[in-house]
């Protein structure tokens, strides 16, 4: 069957639409995408402005045109921070809902971690052991750690690259002392939630997924992504580190010069780098491997479980 996946994110807005199979996995056959910056419209009182509303309406009336004429069977929209953490989030989705026709939710990040990690067990299977998943969106820090595919423990931190970027740097690039504020923030952020990771043992498996991830890697030398999903790419820890401290020193402007890195993710790419490198040291990690697969993919192999089961029960 063919099933649709609506992703509003904190950067970007996406529509993937899949060919799915009971025991093959999900097929990507057509993707629809636009860096709403729906964060970015968050006025005053953290509440979605009307300009930004309008543009996440336009963005779903088109989606829906597109899944209706590739023949979309199955629709599942989900918001994630931008749209979670406004003030009106719900009332814009229940409009949305309301006038579209279209059941859309926002995640809890506890969820976007859960579904992130069910998305990367089914990419590197059971040999993995026990992972942890790290995933760095514009709004959140997703960690979530287990030997199934339910994770042991999961859980959201307001640490995604763009937050930080709007809220605690005020020139490009920022000043020293902002970056090393940037840096004490984090690390306190993130070291009082180390124990409950640590407590069921060390990984066997470090991932990490997410643009700001695959771009980091991708200056540190990993594979372009033209060279397709199943070339290994990793990150390393002293890699990331000296990268941290070189995207410091530079405007966004030089840093979009860098391979892989996007013009419209330049400026965050900083706060994203500092987020990640201290996610490896506090959780002692020399390496982590980049999956292509994240909370959409972990959106639908969910939605096929649930049409399975449905499917054993009714026959």
């Amino acid at each position: 069957m063919r099933l649709g996946v609506l992703d509003v994110g904190s950067n970007t807005v996406h529509l993937l639409v899949v060919d799915a199979h009971e025991g093959a996995r999900p097929l990507p056959a057509f993707s629809h995408k636009a860096e709403l910056a729906l964060a970015d419209h968050l006025e005053e009182g953290d509440r979605l402005s009307d300009e930004g509303e309008t543009l996440l309406r336009d963005f779903v009336d088109g989606a829906l045109q597109i899944a209706e004429d590739k023949g979309v069977e199955d629709l599942v929209a989900f918001a994630t921070s931008a749209v979670r953490d406004a003030a009106n989030g719900e009332k814009v989705l229940e409009r949305i809902r309301a006038d579209k026709r279209i059941d859309i939710r926002a995640l809890s990040g506890e969820e976007e971690a859960r579904l992130t990690f069910l998305a990367v067990r089914r990419w590197f299977g059971w040999s993995s052991g026990r992972l942890l998943v790290v995933d760095i969106g514009g709004g959140s820090l997703e960690i979530a750690s287990g030997i199934d595919e339910e994770p042991d423990v999961a859980f959201s931190l307001p640490l995604g690259a763009g937050r930080l970027t709007r809220d605690r740097f005020s020139a490009d690039p920022p000043p020293a002392e902002e970056v090393r504020g940037l840096r004490r923030h984090v690390r306190a952020k993130i070291a009082r939630r180390v124990g409950d990771v640590a407590r069921y043992g060390p990984p066997d498996h470090a991932v990490a997924t997410s643009k700001t991830f695959r771009q980091l890697a991708r200056i540190a030398g990993a594979a372009p992504s033209a060279d397709g999903p199943y070339q290994r790419r990793t990150l390393a820890g002293a890699d990331l580190t000296d990268w941290a401290e070189k995207l410091a020193a530079m405007p966004s402007a030089e840093r979009a010069e860098l391979p892989g890195v996007s013009e419209r993710r330049a400026g965050q790419l900083l706060a994203g780098a500092i987020v990640a490198d201290a996610a490896m040291d506090l959780f002692e990690l020399t390496e982590l491997e980049i999956c292509p697969w994240a909370l959409r993919e972990g959106v639908i192999l969910r939605r096929l479980d649930m049409i399975t089961e449905t499917r054993s029960r009714e026959s």
